[in-house]
Order: structure tokens, then C-alpha cells, then sequence
């Protein structure tokens, strides 16, 4: 009756502390709002992560203070303990429970993985582009590009993910889903948006020294509010102004992801005012930001840098970049463009 009694006792004991650590766990490592269909299989699959880790963790820990607090020696006891040389049972049931264990949660997360990335009726896709350090997103059904993620709610969506540079990671941590952008190749990763509302994309790989400003904002809408943004977003470029191209081309390209428009500090010097200020440059000379300059600044960028600012951060492939978007300009318009005399123009509107 006396080993019932501490069976008893450590069974109740390992529950009552299991139940404890699974609500401190679901506590500590408490997710956003899911906002996806695919967020649903993951967080219940998280939470069964944290029930085991509970119970083992639980069940470890009471065994061992249970057994120092109970079983140990008395002040008057001087014999020598029993002398056990092995279970075979408990050896085989701690080497054979765990291994099923291992192997059922291995099975139960390739089936959420296959759910997760089956392909969809009636799925919309959405060219995703990542370069250091901002996002741009096309719709190529529409022929639309946006510097936003805009979705409609309830509709499947594939995701077609690139990088110009360095490695990158999709994520929004209200989808669930994450998916690495390698570069040189198209990776792909299908979200179904469930809820209305506003989030947050951010690289979930350290790629650089803008890492941590390379974000972009996710919108889920309504059907009729994304064909309304779908109507805003078509334009040519040939029926805007110079410096409406030029703010354009400031998103698209990714310069918003090292030159701020307002003043604040960033990788690169705050276009706010630049135009024909004198700067100081690293080998201690000074040159006027005028036409010239920004064009030899952009085709080679570390030709002259600015005092305060690091070297070999600007990609080098800017030139080839504009080459390749004023080609796709011209055969979808038929309008020959100079895309840095467009940026130019919408850095003098900056000048406060």
C-alpha cells in the first residue's frame, strides 16, 4: 500500500505542476491573433508542444524533489541503501515511450505542413520581391505594383517569393507562416487571410544593416475595398508627372529602405533637403548633391561617400535595375523614361 500512496502522491503532484507550467508556457510565449487559415493548425499544434514539454518537464522534476524530499536519509540511519543493479522495464518503457513520442509528433507536424501548403481552389497570386532593405509586391493578373500588401479577406493566396540580394524571411506573425527568400530562385508560400485589419510584414533574417527597417504593411480588406485598391493602384507611368514618377520609383526600387523622406537618420543620408546641399565626403572633400552627382551616386556608390555613412552598403546593381524597370516600362507602355532623372525630381519637392 505504501509505494500506491507515493504512486499516488507523484501522479497528482506531476498533473497539478504540468497544468501549472502549461498555462506559465501559454503565458510567456503568447502569440498575436491568428489571422489566417493556416494559423489554426499551427497554434494547436503549439499548444501540444507545451502540454508535453508540461508533463515531461513536470514529470521529471516531482519525481526527483519527491524522491530528495521522502526518500532520504534520516540523521540516525548509517546502513548502506539497497543495492539495485538495473529495470529492465523501466529501461525499455523510457527508451520505447519517448521514441513514439518523438515519432508521433514528427508525423503530426508533416501533416500540418501538408495542410498548410496544399494548393487551393481559386487561389490569387502575389509576386513578392525582397531587396536590402524593402519589399514590393505585384499583382500579376492585374499588372499592378504596390509597395503595400493589400489582400481580400476569405481568398487563398500563393505567394511567389524572390530576393535580389541576400537572404530574406517572409513574415507576419499574425498568418503564422514563414517562408525564406533565396536568391536566384522562386519560393512559395499560401496564406488564406480570415481577418479584416492591419499588420506588419518584417524580414525574419538578419540581411544587413537595415535589417530591422525592412518592413511593409499588410492590409486584409473586404472584396469590394481590394477591387477599389486594385482601380487606384492601375496608372502608367508615362501619364504622371516627373516627381509622382519619381516618388514611385522611391518605393519600387527600395530606396525608402536606406533614405528616409523626413529628416531622420538611416543607412543612407536623409533625401529631405539633400538636393544641391554641400556635403563632406569621407576623404575629407566637399561636393554639391546636384544632378550629376546623385547619377554618379546611384551607378557608383562607393565612388563617394558621404562623412558618417559605411561603404559597400548600397547594392551595386542599381544601374542594371533601372536598365531592367525602364525596359519593362518601355514594352508595356511604349514610353522611354530616365528613371534617375525622375528620382531627381521628386528629391527637389523634398527640399525643406
Amino acid at each position: 500500500m505504501g509505494k500506491f500512496k507515493h504512486a499516488i502522491a507523484v501522479a497528482v503532484l506531476t498533473l497539478v505542476t504540468a497544468a501549472g507550467l502549461y498555462f506559465l508556457f501559454d503565458w510567456m510565449f503568447a502569440l498575436p491573433d491568428p489571422a489566417s487559415a493556416q494559423a489554426g493548425p499551427i497554434d494547436t499544434m503549439f499548444q501540444s508542444h507545451f502540454a508535453m514539454m508540461a508533463i515531461l518537464f513536470a514529470f521529471i522534476m516531482v519525481m526527483m524533489l519527491y524522491s530528495v524530499a521522502v526518500f532520504r536519509r534520516r540523521p540516525d540511519d548509517t546502513e548502506d541503501g539497497p543495492h539495485v543493479h538495473g529495470h529492465t522495464g523501466l529501461e525499455i518503457a523510457w527508451t520505447v515511450i519517448p521514441t513514439l513520442v518523438v515519432i508521433g509528433f514528427g508525423v503530426y507536424g508533416t501533416v500540418v505542413l501538408g495542410e498548410i501548403t496544399r494548393e487551393q481552389d481559386n487561389e490569387m497570386t502575389v509576386s513578392v520581391v525582397g531587396a536590402q532593405w524593402s519589399w514590393s509586391f505585384e499583382y500579376p493578373a492585374e499588372d499592378i505594383r504596390s509597395n503595400r500588401l493589400v489582400l481580400p479577406v476569405n481568398q487563398p493566396v500563393l505567394l511567389e517569393l524572390e530576393s535580389r540580394d541576400v537572404l530574406h524571411s517572409f513574415w507576419v506573425p499574425e498568418f503564422r507562416v514563414k517562408q525564406d527568400l533565396v536568391p536566384g530562385t522562386v519560393k512559395t508560400l499560401r496564406i488564406t487571410p480570415t481577418q479584416l485589419g492591419s499588420y506588419r510584414l518584417a524580414c525574419a533574417e538578419i540581411c544587413g544593416e537595415g535589417h530591422a527597417g525592412m518592413l511593409a504593411d499588410v492590409e486584409v480588406v473586404s472584396q469590394a475595398d481590394f477591387e477599389q485598391f486594385l482601380v487606384d493602384s492601375a496608372f502608367r507611368y508615362s501619364d504622371l508627372t516627373p516627381e509622382e514618377r519619381g516618388q514611385q520609383f522611391y518605393t519600387e526600387l527600395g530606396c525608402a529602405g536606406c533614405h528616409t523622406v523626413d529628416g531622420a537618420s538611416g543607412v543612407g543620408p536623409s533625401w529631405n533637403g539633400i538636393y544641391l546641399r554641400e556635403e563632406q565626403l569621407t576623404d575629407g572633400t566637399t561636393v554639391v548633391v546636384d544632378d550629376d552627382y546623385i547619377r554618379h551616386s546611384i551607378i557608383a556608390p562607393n565612388d563617394q561617400i558621404v562623412a558618417g555613412f559605411n561603404p559597400n552598403i548600397m547594392p551595386q546593381d542599381y544601374e542594371e535595375r533601372i536598365n531592367n524597370l525602364e525596359a519593362e516600362i518601355l514594352d508595356s507602355e511604349g514610353a522611354e523614361l530616365d528613371i534617375i532623372a525622375d528620382l531627381i525630381a521628386f528629391m527637389q519637392t523634398l527640399d525643406q
